[in-house]
């Protein structure tokens, strides 16, 4: 199992956990529906551990939204 510092991605989203979670969740689902992976990880590794790893790599990040 690939470790991933909590820490790191919670910087990626401002410390919000929430987003956290909704962010990896929607890309994690892209990619087991054959997304192409942004990040060169092991074959083997389920798409939620590929999705923290693409944000913790910067590859992947939400969007803020006006209002």
């Amino acid at each position: 199992m690939a470790y991933v510092d909590v820490e790191q991605l919670l910087e990626k989203t401002g410390g919000s956990v929430y987003k956290l979670v909704i962010l990896a969740s929607k890309r994690a689902l892209e990619i087991a529906e054959g997304q192409p992976k942004l990040s060169s990880v092991d074959a083997g590794m389920k798409p939620s551990t590929i999705a923290l790893h693409e944000i913790i790599e910067g590859k992947v990040g939400a969007r803020k939204i006006k209002q």
